[in-house]
């Protein structure tokens, strides 16, 4: 996988936007997954996460919800920045009740989106919404120019706050916004005097009712 980036970088000047590292997981009807003659056990999964983010710091890492609870908090402090929550992996899984009789894999982390959330900005991370790359066209060589070197750090910064104020406002529950705006509060109070004052006017306009903002 490193060496396809290494030819991605060279030949495009582009390397992956984001990695995923899923581990094969039960599912019905699929035999093989029992006799893995290669499994990978969980040290050597945190190993494979500690080297790509090494290897590739520019890039998202990406750990859906077959990792336990504690696997996935763990996994924040060794690379991983994207995760999924309240997956289903059957088909129609979102729109029918009975999620487990066709799976594509089973999951290990049951969590509402609500209580990943908690979790997150418990230890202090940043959960973030932000989608305004791919939205402002910030992807390919424009991206890689902005993330390689570490620009991009601001806009992320200041967009995972707007987009964190809007789930709190909109969704989350009475608990957990208390726990984010203490946050938000705290991670205001660090920015410079403009960014302080651009991401106010952003949550004016969020307290007004504007939705879907991002630089």
């Amino acid at each position: 996988m490193l060496m396809h980036v290494e030819a991605l970088e060279k030949h495009f000047n582009v390397g992956p936007h984001t990695i995923s590292v899923p581990r094969i997981e039960p599912a019905q009807g699929v035999e093989f997954v029992n006799h893995l003659e290669h499994k990978v056990s969980d040290q050597e999964f945190k190993r494979i996460v500690a080297v790509l983010r090494l290897a590739v710091p520019y890039t998202g890492i990406i750990l859906s919800t077959r990792e336990s609870p504690q696997m996935r908090d763990e996994l924040f402090n060794l690379g991983i920045s994207q995760v999924s929550a309240e997956s289903r992996t059957n088909p129609g899984g979102y729109c029918d009740e009975d999620t487990e009789s066709s799976s594509q894999f089973c999951l290990s982390d049951s969590r509402t989106l609500d209580q990943v959330i908690a979790s997150l900005i418990e230890k202090g991370n940043i959960p973030s919404f932000c989608a305004a790359c791919y939205r402002k066209e910030r992807t390919g060589e424009s991206f890689m120019n902005l993330a390689k070197p570490g620009m991009i750090k601001g806009k992320c910064s200041m967009n995972a706050l707007i987009t964190l104020k809007e789930y709190l406002d909109d969704f989350a529950s009475p608990e957990v916004k208390d726990k984010g705006y203490v946050l938000i509060r705290e991670l205001k109070d660090k920015l410079n005097v403009e960014d302080k004052v651009l991401v106010e006017n952003f949550f004016a306009g969020i307290d007004k009712g504007k939705r879907d903002d991002f630089v």
